[in-house]
């Protein structure tokens, strides 16, 4: 009977203090997702993700964020730029836990030492830095109608005790990867608007020099808009210059800037 108020007990601490993390977590999101303007570069939000991580997690030391890119994963964030080496070492040998997570899209929990075969260059990297655990969450953009789901980067959690991370904290972290996922897409979307804004901005400059540099030409020949325009395209294509720096070069010249 006293053994199984005692386990009963346990079980009750045990649930107590898995729902103060949820708690904490749901805290920490709450807080993250009030910060989130949606207007901000990609490294700046995931910075404040790793942050809010970092603080969620009791065993964690540290986070860092690696989002996956053409040639090669890249740390964009860290709440200790010491770490970003030890992942820097799993991308050039093309091996490590975090690796492992990307392949296998499944969370992957690493003590060091215990892996000197197979990772050699993480756990080296790992020792020198003082860290003993390690979890690696996989970010996922969810599939929909017409994509399926793509492996857009990790979620990397550092921790000087060996016994850190336990499967309720990848279950803790999930809930930062889809926070991650919506910060990833978000940025990019931003970072796409912010380019066509440029593009755009960048027409409506070349345009108006070439409509200047047409009144300029209209002025001197007594010709049509139409003309002027054909005298400027003969220009670019017979110089093989772009036709707003011919346009901008008839200018300068008129104006002695040239």
């Amino acid at each position: 009977m006293a053994d199984d108020i005692s386990t009963f007990s346990a079980g009750a601490r045990t649930l107590h203090d898995q729902v103060a993390r949820l708690d904490e977590a749901a805290e920490a999101l709450e807080a993250l997702r009030d910060a989130y303007t949606g207007e901000e570069p990609l490294d700046s939000g995931l910075q404040r993700l790793a942050e809010t991580a970092a603080r969620a997690i009791p065993d964690a030391d540290a986070v860092t964020v690696s989002v996956v890119t053409a040639s090669r994963p890249r740390t964009v964030a860290a709440t200790d730029a010491s770490l970003i080496e030890v992942d820097e070492k799993q991308y050039r040998a093309g091996r490590g836990p975090c690796f492992q997570s990307a392949r296998s899209l499944r969370p992957v929990r690493a003590v060091v030492g215990q892996h000197l075969d197979e990772w050699p260059e993480f756990e080296a990297a790992a020792a020198r830095v003082g860290m003993c655990a390690y979890l690696s969450v996989p970010v996922v953009l969810p599939s929909s109608a017409t994509a399926e789901g793509e492996h857009i980067g990790m979620l990397n959690i550092y921790s000087h005790a060996e016994a850190a991370f336990d499967p309720f904290d990848e279950g803790l972290m999930r809930l930062f990867t889809t926070a991650a996922s919506a910060t990833i897409t978000s940025a990019h979307r931003w970072q796409r608007s912010q380019e066509r804004m440029n593009h755009l901005e960048q027409a409506l400059l070349s345009r108006a020099v070439i409509d200047q540099a047409k009144g300029v030409l209209m002025a001197v020949h007594s010709c049509t808009a139409d003309e002027a325009f054909k005298m400027l395209v003969e220009q670019s294509q017979r110089d093989n210059v772009k036709l707003r720096d011919v346009a901008k070069n008839l200018l300068d010249s008129v104006t002695g800037q040239g």
